[in-house]
């Protein structure tokens, strides 16, 4: 990495001072970004905060709308700070944080998992994570005293996400859960703890097991009894989250006719694949033909790790000799299983120095003890290189050009998953899924996103069931799945109350594979005869994670 060679315009003065905000108001976002001066605490989870929030993001985007663009990076920065800017606010205008609970993704995650990304090397290091874990308390009563709000105000979670929750919380307070875990190993590089030191970690992380375990009654005693009874969201609310996670607008309608024709595809292609595993197999056979092959199987999770890096590493080596640049820095990533067990598997992107490097995590559910090579090899193409790593870090590494927010938190789920589920088919087209057994695995991943498309829309739209009787819910949804989906029952259940509780979400893997697809074709077009697909990978990555509006019009400059 070179220092900056771009003189910072004010549109990029604004961008940064826009992180700087972020990072002081919502320090589990600075720690995941890197940056460490606020790691010792929490930012304010009460309606305080959330105002607090909301008034700051109108004064920056009342700045960024009297600045002037200087040139075409800063033209693309004001285009997606602003949509995003006047997106949350939107976000906020329809209460969303009064009713903010879900299974993978509120402040009920957040205020734990956090600690995942906090170094562990030093004495220092655990005197930081006492003082946070310190102040879990005052960040669970913020946000109880949000979601009271919220029951004042009769803006409240569907029940099904309040309940999950709260069997989710059970986990982390065991004698065996997160936090007696997490601080009982506590072990430095440099040697043992402090006695003192050791005491305040024992005491802090109690207290925090103690400040869950009130969350978890209040949701019981408290929530649970107002809860919704609908999973679904409605329309209007639908379209805001929609846009959310894609950075674009789209047709929903149009959008669930074309889910209901891709997983037709979906399905198609599985079935030759299937023939072509085993002559005249369904693909129900090919699959159970497939998980008794034990040279396809792996047992235990210290072995799934070894085998996520190994494959990680090869993939950037044979890579990065022909197909992509990949700076140095970006080569390291690490294959990590999370120390929890909700059933996910993520990646979270390296600090802005590389210090730490971006990670591949694998949540995994309890009593799931094997894995198929042949249904994950894409897994770490989509979440490693050329999947999500890739894109990320890339954009984090690009400090020549991109200003602290364009680095590190611009983008949209449609924009960092579409590119993701691209990167798998691009995989394929690559050679790297000859043999029919990964390509299947391929589709099972591609089908399962395309029937998200379906079931997600469905649900929240409530729209006529595709078997007639009815409209969407959950118990449909889940049978549904089941019928799509050839993985354990755990973790499809797991999957389908993600989908109920994260509106919009689910959907912008394939939809934004969708976009990203038409933009590629559209650059080819413009293009001709001197169409690269490595050059338009190069310039796509090089322009950061943007809403996927955004991509479109930056490529087409």
């Amino acid at each position: 990495m070179s220092d900056s060679s771009r003189t910072p315009t004010p549109v990029d003065q604004i961008a940064d001072a826009w992180v700087d905000t972020l990072a002081e108001k919502v320090p589990t976002l600075a720690t995941y970004i890197g940056r460490s001066e606020f790691n010792d605490r929490y930012g304010d989870y009460s309606p305080a905060g959330i105002q607090d929030i909301v008034d700051a993001t109108r004064k920056t985007l009342s700045e960024l709308e009297a600045a002037t663009s200087v040139d075409a990076v800063d033209e693309v920065t004001k285009a997606d700070l602003t949509r995003e800017l006047r997106l949350n606010l939107e976000v906020a205008e329809a209460r969303w944080d009064l009713r903010d609970l879900n299974v993978i993704a509120s402040p009920a995650q957040d205020i734990r998992s956090v600690f995942d990304l906090m170094p562990t090397a030093t004495v220092e290091d655990w005197a930081v994570i006492s003082r946070r874990l310190g102040g879990v308390r005052g960040a669970i009563d913020g946000y109880i005293e949000t979601l009271r709000e919220g029951i004042a105000q009769g803006v409240v979670p569907a029940r099904r996400q309040v309940e999950e929750v709260a069997t989710e919380i059970g986990r982390y307070l065991g004698d065996n859960g997160f936090f007696a875990t997490f601080t009982g190993n506590a072990a430095p590089d440099e040697g043992q703890l402090p006695a003192s030191l050791a005491r305040d970690l024992a005491d802090n992380s109690n207290a925090a097991r103690v400040a869950y375990d009130r969350l978890s009654t209040f949701l019981g005693s408290e929530l649970a009894p107002v809860a919704g009874d609908r999973d679904a969201v409605g329309r209007e609310l639908y379209a805001l989250h929609s846009r959310r996670f894609l950075g674009a607008t789209i047709d929903l309608d149009e959008t669930y006719e074309w889910g209901r024709e891709e997983l037709a595809r979906m399905v198609a292609e599985q079935t030759a694949i299937a023939h072509e595993i085993k002559p005249g197999a369904s693909v129900e056979e090919a699959v159970a033909l497939l998980e008794a092959d034990e040279s396809r199987t792996l047992h235990g999770t210290e072995a799934l790790q070894r085998w996520m890096q190994e494959t990680s590493d090869r993939a950037v080596e044979e890579l990065g000799r022909s197909h992509f640049d990949i700076p140095e820095p970006i080569r390291r990533l690490e294959c990590m299983i999370a120390p929890t067990n909700e059933g996910g598997i993520y990646y979270t992107g390296p600090t802005d120095d590389f210090s730490r490097p971006g990670r591949m995590w694998w949540s995994v559910p309890e009593g799931v003890d094997t894995f198929d090579t042949w249904r994950e090899l894409t897994t770490v193409y989509h979440e490693g290189v050329p999947g999500h790593h890739l894109q990320i870090a890339e954009a984090v590494y690009n400090r020549h050009e991109l200003n602290s927010w364009r680095r590190l938190l611009a983008g949209s789920s449609g924009h960092a998953e579409g590119w993701a589920l691209y990167a798998e088919r691009l995989m394929e087209q690559l050679g790297y899924l000859e043999d029919p057994a990964d390509r299947l695995g391929m589709l099972d991943g591609q089908r399962m996103r395309a029937a998200r498309v379906v079931l997600d829309i469905g649900v929240h739209l409530e729209k006529p069931r595709p078997d007639g009787e009815g409209t969407w819910d959950a118990a449909y949804a889940l049978d549904f799945m089941r019928h799509n989906v050839n993985m354990s029952d755990a973790f499809i259940r797991f999957e389908v109350n993600r989908y109920l509780g994260w509106p919009g979400q689910a959907p912008s893997y394939k939809v934004g594979q969708r976009i990203w697809e038409q933009a590629r074709d559209d650059y080819r077009a413009r293009q001709g005869d001197s169409f690269s697909i490595k050059e338009f990978h190069k310039r796509a990555l090089g322009i950061g994670g943007v809403g996927l509006d955004t991509l479109r019009e930056a490529l087409a400059r």
